[in-house]
């Protein structure tokens, strides 16, 4: 009775319930999305998937107009050639800290096209190479492994250098051979050089957190924050350079008949 005819507390019960309920559907959304989460991050990645390969750089013409390939065809009619082929994974182990040797394991294997020494990309940025594939299952030397080499270049002077992880911080990598007349500032970007063999360029690497002078030459030691945070890797694109084996086997045999 007290409710039902009087004014005051039903406005009151009704912000009451109002409190309850709206409480009660927020809590519901938020179990709701975590459970569909696997479901988001599966549809971005094949969305990421499809602008990675629609990308001008993975296509090689003859003329300066861009034909863009959406499909894995190496050669289309009119005899361009697709140079990169991307294909998605999922990391299914990942180490962050054994030392200075840290691998990663993709669902993906030889039964899906994969092969040793293709370079794999994640969300951010440059993650590593492929290393070692069985049918079903493929090993990537991360960039935080001792033998890890990539070849980075700076966006804005396009200087370009090694990089390697020296071992400590997971987030850290180091760059070097940058002349030290090249005017370098701290959070300039640094991204793959055109000399990769594995990667596009203009792939993230990182950005510059300290310079130093090496004063046993002429060069810069760069400390670069990774673009890729390791310790977070869920999905990932594995880049097929489909001109590599035509390379080298080029500069092998020009390198036989030098001798």
């Amino acid at each position: 009775m007290l409710f039902s005819y009087n004014e005051y507390h039903q406005a009151f019960l009704m912000g009451v319930t109002g409190d309850i309920t709206g409480r009660f559907y927020s809590q519901y959304s938020r179990i709701h999305s975590y459970f569909h989460l696997k479901e988001e991050n599966d549809r971005l990645a094949r969305q990421n998937l499809t602008l990675l390969q629609a990308l001008p750089g993975n296509v090689k013409t003859g003329r300066d107009s861009i034909i863009i390939l959406r499909d894995s065809i190496p050669v289309d009619t009119l005899g361009h050639v697709r140079k990169f082929i991307w294909r998605g994974a999922n990391v299914i182990n990942n180490t962050v800290t054994l030392a200075t040797n840290n691998y990663i394991t993709l669902d993906e294997g030889t039964a899906d096209s994969i092969a040793d020494d293709m370079g794999v990309i994640g969300p951010d940025g440059v993650v590593g190479t492929v290393i070692n594939v069985s049918p079903h299952v493929s090993v990537v030397m991360s960039l935080l492994h001792h033998q890890s080499r990539v070849s980075g270049m700076l966006k804005k002077s396009r200087d370009s250098g090694p990089i390697r992880w020296d071992g400590n911080d997971p987030g850290i990598l180091t760059m070097t051979n940058i002349p030290k007349s090249v005017h370098v500032a701290k959070g300039d970007t640094v991204v793959t050089s055109t000399y990769s063999d594995k990667f596009p360029s203009g792939i993230p690497i990182g950005t510059v957190v300290d310079i130093s002078s090496d004063p046993a030459s002429n060069f810069y030691i760069l400390k670069l924050r990774s673009a890729t945070r390791f310790g977070r890797l869920q999905h990932v694109y594995i880049v097929e350079n489909t001109l590599l084996k035509e390379q080298t086997s080029l500069e092998d045999a020009t390198r036989k008949s030098m001798k």
